[in-house]
Parts: structure tokens; sequence; C-alpha cells
């Protein structure tokens, strides 16, 4: 018997679940955005990197609260996880075994609190710096009143660390896609991943 189209699209629809909530992926992609944004300016547009710095603390703000209250997969609850069991899935990494999440892995759950972290260092001394030199939201208060050049520098250090750790996060999310036999990038448009099927899920 021919499958219709309709057939069809029923049938991929129960071959996916749907994992990332509208937020997180708006979320997610204007932070690559204005991340790079803000980048790119650092050297020519001071003042097209200084807004693009308050955006991306803005969304960081954000992703601090909807990890706490947030759909379930948006949750820091659902994926930060204790150490050995990061241990525990690199381990599987390594030898091809890796346990199957349907959200983060425990590896992706700590690179999302690392980024958001360093992020937030990253964004907070961008501010301090404008408000030394009397701008931003800022100037004016006591963070304008700290050392100019170890601000500088804790600012530097922070955003040669964040490129750092988008490699790595690249690279994670390469070898996950692959190892799982499911496409991340995909996954975070479309906010849908392959069901698990015989695989272990959490």
């Amino acid at each position: 018997m021919n499958t219709t189209p309709m057939a069809e699209h029923v049938s991929s629809a129960q071959e996916s679940v749907r994992v990332w909530d509208p937020l997180v992926r708006i979320f997610h992609w204007s932070l690559v955005a204005f991340f790079g944004l803000a980048w790119l300016a650092s050297e020519e547009w001071q003042s097209l990197h200084e807004w693009s710095g308050y955006t991306v603390a803005g969304l960081v703000g954000f992703r601090w609260v909807w990890g706490l209250i947030g759909t379930r997969h948006a949750r820091f609850s659902d994926f930060v996880r204790r150490p050995s069991v990061v241990v525990d899935y690199l381990k599987g990494l390594v030898s091809g075994r890796a346990r199957h999440y349907k959200g983060h892995n425990p590896a992706g759950g700590w690179m999302v609190v690392l980024l958001l972290v360093s992020l937030t260092v990253l964004t907070l001394t961008g501010m301090t710096l404008a408000g030394l030199e009397g701008r931003g939201l800022l100037a004016g208060t006591a963070w304008a009143a700290l050392p100019e050049d170890l601000v500088e520098e804790v600012h530097e250090v922070f955003a040669n660390m964040l490129l750092a750790l988008v490699f790595v996060h690249v690279a994670g999310v390469v070898v996950s896609s692959w190892l799982h036999r499911e496409n991340l990038v995909r996954a975070m448009i479309t906010g849908r991943k392959p069901s698990v099927d015989s695989r272990e899920d959490d």
C-alpha cells in the first residue's frame, strides 16, 4: 500500500519529541548573533560593541531566570548533574557508549553553566568599563570606582576564555550529534529531537 503524504507527516511527528521551548531557542540564537556582533565590533565600533554587550547581558539575565522557572528541559535542575555523572558520561563518549539524554547531557549541562557564568562576568566588567568613563547603567555607582586596569584585564581574560568555551561547545555538539545520531543544531531550531526508541533516556 502506498504511503500518503499525510501518513508520512504523522509518522515523522511520531518519531520526534519536543524538547526545547521557543524561548530557549530564541535565547540561544540571539546570544550567538549578539555575542558575535559584540566580538566583531570590539576594535572599531565601540558604541555597537557596548549595545551588543547590553543585549547579551539582558539575554543572560533572562536565561538565569528561565533556568529556575522555565519548562522542564530549560531548568538547571534537569541538566546540572553531579561531577561523577559527568565523568561517567565523558568515559562513555570515549568508549562510544555514552548514555543518551533527551535534554542537555551532563557535560553539555555544565557547559551551559560555565558559559552563563563567564558571560555574566564579561558583561558586568564591560558595563563597569563603560561606567568608569561615565557611560551606561553603572556610571556613578560603586562599580565605577574599581581599578580600571584590573577590570579591563578581567574583561579580556573572560572574553578569550569564552572563545575557547565556544570552540569546546561546538566540538561537543558535533561529537554528540554523531554519537547519538541526532542533529543538535536542527533541534535547537525546531525544538524537536528524534525519539529515543530503545536508547536510554532521561
